[in-house]
């Protein structure tokens, strides 16, 4: 309640009753108003500066949660990046290997994240080491988990073709012996018969009447059946898978090139053409233009003392025939 004010008059000699007019009595409620606006103004800006205001706590709040999922995020993609690492050590290194397939290069696994900072746009925003972070190794699950499905895609066509690569890879004996010192030469390091010096030797060789049947080793196609300067007649036979047959020094062709041919047909004969000093067989495995050694790929014929036998006897050989 408003006090009352009095004012002293000398012409009655008392005080008397003062009342305030309609404009002084505008004035004071606008005064009171103002005042109270400025107090009002004041402990709201004390109050949002010291405290926030309640959008930005709910930002605040936001932000937070936003961080402790992208902190969540990153270590699960951790996890991922780590058995997605795994899978790709057991399709290099064991898958592929079981059907000798070259293992995926790492610059098709790794493409795409190198040179031109992609992330660059996210360094100005807060947390942003965090941020990029995730981002890069959610770009480098997707991209790992698309070369590893169309990896396995490939493993399951390999899987199809199983039963035919095994019928197609080298895995018997060129001819019929039994008697494992007919063996003349093996492979690796040996004496040539004409230069007598050392030489390396790619393949076997082994000895015979000319006119024995000679077998094809895997399934394939013929690729060449003429005369070649040193090996004489010789028959190369594609298999496929990267593997090629090789079988010099014959007498005669029961095969013509583009033929198909089965594991076991006869494709031709042993004899003594080209640089030979004998009627022999030479014999070769190669896969991807590179040879290997003939007697890691008889393990449909020999029994296993019979494999241990015909690798004593090659590694005892020193002079080849051709």
């Amino acid at each position: 309640m408003a006090k009352t004010k009095y004012q002293f008059n000398p012409e009655s000699i008392s005080y008397e009753k003062v009342e305030a007019n309609f404009k002084t009595k505008i004035i004071n409620v606008l005064k009171h108003m103002a005042s109270s606006s400025v107090l009002a103004i004041a402990m709201v800006v004390v109050l949002f500066y010291f405290f926030g205001s309640p959008k930005e706590k709910a930002l605040a709040r936001e932000n937070k949660q936003l961080l402790t999922q992208y902190t969540r995020l990153n270590t699960e993609l951790t996890k991922i990046q780590n058995v997605l690492g795994d899978l790709e050590q057991r399709d290099d290194n064991i898958y592929r290997v079981i059907f000798e397939a070259e293992p995926i290069h790492s610059n098709i696994r790794k493409a795409g994240f190198g040179g031109v900072n992609r992330y660059g746009y996210l360094e100005n925003l807060e947390n942003s080491e965090l941020v990029i972070s995730t981002a890069k190794k959610m770009d480098i699950v997707a991209k790992s988990m698309y070369v590893q499905t169309k990896s396995y895609d490939d493993v399951e066509e390999m899987v199809k073709n199983k039963f035919q690569m095994l019928s197609s890879i080298p895995a018997i004996m060129p001819l019929a012996i039994k008697d494992f010192g007919r063996i003349s030469a093996g492979f690796g390091w040996r004496i040539h018969p004409i230069y007598k010096t050392r030489k390396f030797h790619d393949g076997m060789d082994f000895t015979g009447n000319i006119g024995t049947p000679i077998y094809a080793t895997g399934d394939g196609i013929v690729k060449m059946a003429r005369s070649e300067r040193g090996y004489g007649k010789r028959i190369i036979i594609d298999h496929g898978y990267g593997y090629q047959t090789i079988y010099a020094h014959l007498n005669g062709y029961n095969v013509k090139r583009r033929q198909k041919v089965k594991r076991g047909e006869v494709i031709g004969f042993l004899g003594n053409t080209g640089k030979s000093t004998g009627p022999h067989l030479h014999y070769e495995v190669r896969k991807n233009n590179k040879t290997l050694d003939p007697i890691n790929y008889y393990f449909n014929d020999l029994t296993a003392d019979e494999y241990d036998s015909m690798v004593a006897y090659a590694a005892n050989t020193g002079q080849t025939m051709d």
